[in-house]
């Protein structure tokens, strides 16, 4: 047994900020299932939207985010966030992390940064270290957590299910306890017990076929808290980022939004621009619009992607403000300066997830949930560009700071070993191979950008059919790595579809072809599961 204070499960922006204010009140351990800085923060190329310039305000800001949201975000949320993000800021810089600066002396002796602009931004508000910001981020917190002997990394540990009272059938209110944790080297099982479970296990994206997410995101905090019993909300939007690079040699590799801040403009591949009379920003317009409009712009022209052109931009320009982008496009035959980078939309990021005010407190006594495992209010229907990382920093601050206010006892419930049971070594892992395959092509064939209700009737009885097919593969074999993120795909694809099912309108990023508009009474209005209750819709 493993005894802590706190479990924090992941290891990105939201998992370290937490650990580093959480380690003041007692110890911390950190699970990452791979490698502790494999995390999604690590790939994001944009930044942190935040207020610090000048021509901006927290007003502009929460006034884009509202907009982006289409009616679905929690004003009181999107305040506190944007309203408390620039002092968040302020400590990731005086912890290390170097954001790109304006070159040149200012004439205030002034730290001035170089502010990006992305999709629905009125204004430059986006912190960035250059096009690799979250490298940065992680290296910064990594750097500063490695610091503190009570926090402690168990690394290449995978989280396989929450322990709460519940589960162990005892007479009180729902409690978590800890979690079992597949230890990937040993090929044991270990329990780890604590007073507070924190979940930053970041999305989803590897549910769909195509995706800017690194391998890692497979949805295991969602259905790890949808099992033990948590409220998940709005999981029906799912973030297409609209600019994935298209090119069998290159694995979900994104070309930042930042690109289209600085002047890039979409065009077919006809060399014809398309997104005039789309939407006043063209290019620039929020992403589920922008997605959108790249997917009917493909059907119509039969293309397999469309082009980013930024080649109005100098080399030296290119090279000094996107020198990830410029050296892996150049590494694969594309030199962006002098011709269109063929793209396309890939899954990107979880809008809904664990249902969590914004202290990252959750319906399960002992339970947080922070960053984009999280459903806060802040994204609503559709994130604003670069809000991700803010809502991590913000509300892992909270989280810590409402558990000084509120500590947690500790249980005195005894905690059994893991189960074996009658399970054997898996003699077909081809299955795991195919399921997966199966679930990730299902989900892009008919739970994609544009949905149909028949479509998504179709994707639900394959999904369902799949989930008794992995769960009998689950309860007779011998846990691995792969097999409990098949399990958690499978659970997390049956979410998706069966909160898309429930919202009969079409709202940011869920697109339905049967319910093209909005509905009015819809509006405010969060998609909730629960594995108890099965589906409801709240107010």
């Amino acid at each position: 047994m493993n005894r802590f204070d706190f479990i924090v499960i992941g290891s990105g922006i939201a998992g370290l900020s937490f650990a580093l204010k959480a380690v003041q009140q007692g110890r911390v351990a950190i699970l990452c299932k791979t490698s502790r800085d494999e995390t999604n923060t690590m790939y994001a190329q944009g930044g942190i939207a935040a207020v610090t310039g000048s021509d901006d305000s927290a007003e502009l800001h929460v006034r884009d985010t509202l907009a982006a949201g289409a009616g679905l975000c929690d004003e009181a949320v999107v305040r506190t966030i944007i309203g408390e993000g620039p002092a968040r800021v302020d400590e990731l810089v005086n912890l290390g992390m170097r954001f790109s600066e304006e070159e040149g002396e200012s004439a205030d002796g002034e730290r001035h940064y170089d502010l990006g602009r992305e999709g629905g931004h009125s204004r430059r508000r986006v912190l960035h270290a250059k096009d690799a910001t979250g490298r940065e981020i992680q290296r910064a917190l990594l750097a500063a957590v490695a610091s503190h002997p009570n926090i402690h990394f168990f690394e290449n540990h995978f989280a396989i299910d929450l322990i709460t009272t519940q589960k162990l059938g005892i007479a009180d209110v729902n409690k978590c306890l800890g979690v079992y944790v597949l230890d990937k080297n040993a090929g044991q099982v270990r329990t780890f017990a604590a007073p507070v479970t924190l979940l930053a296990t970041g999305g989803c994206g590897k549910v769909y076929l195509y995706t800017t997410n690194p391998d890692v995101a497979t949805g295991d905090g969602v259905a790890m808290a949808y099992r033990a019993g948590a409220s998940i909300a709005n999981m029906e939007f799912i973030q297409f980022h609209p600019t994935c690079l298209f090119n069998r040699k290159a694995k979900s590799f994104l070309i930042t939004e930042a690109i289209r801040g600085e002047g890039g403009i979409l065009k077919n591949v006809e060399g014809v621009p398309f997104m005039k009379g789309v939407h006043p920003m063209e290019s620039l317009a929020p992403r589920d619009i922008v997605a959108r409009a790249i997917d009917s712009e493909m059907k119509r022209t039969g293309a397999d992607n469309i082009c980013l052109d930024v080649t109005h931009k100098s080399a030296a320009f290119l090279i000094e403000r996107f020198p990830n982008v410029y050296a892996t496009c150049l590494r694969l035959g594309i030199d962006i300066a002098r011709e269109q980078i063929p793209v396309v939309p890939a899954a990107h990021y979880q809008c809904g997830g664990v249902l969590a005010n914004v202290d990252g407190v959750t319906d399960i006594e002992g339970l947080l949930a922070v960053g984009e495992v999280a459903c806060t209010g802040l994204h609503g229907a559709n994130r604003l560009a670069s809000n991700s990382l803010l809502e991590g920093l913000v509300c892992a601050h909270r989280a810590a700071e409402w558990l000084r206010k509120n500590p947690i006892e500790r249980s005195e419930a005894v905690i059994p070993a893991w189960q074996r049971g009658r399970a054997q070594d898996p003699d077909e892992l081809v299955v795991v191979s195919h399921n997966w395959d199966e679930i990730r092509r299902c989900m892009w064939d008919y739970v994609g950008i544009v949905r149909t209700t028949k479509r998504l009737m179709r994707a639900r009885k394959r999904i369902e059919n799949l989930q008794d097919e992995i769960q009998q593969y689950y309860w007779d074999f011998v846990v691995t790595g792969d097999l409990l993120e098949l399990r958690n795909i499978v659970t997390v694809a049956e979410m998706i579809i069966h909160s898309a099912l429930q919202r009969e309108e079409s709202r940011g990023l869920h697109f339905n072809l049967d319910h093209p508009q909005a509905n009015p009474a819809w509006a405010q209005r969060n998609t909730i599961l629960h594995r108890e209750r099965k589906l409801e819709t709240i107010s």
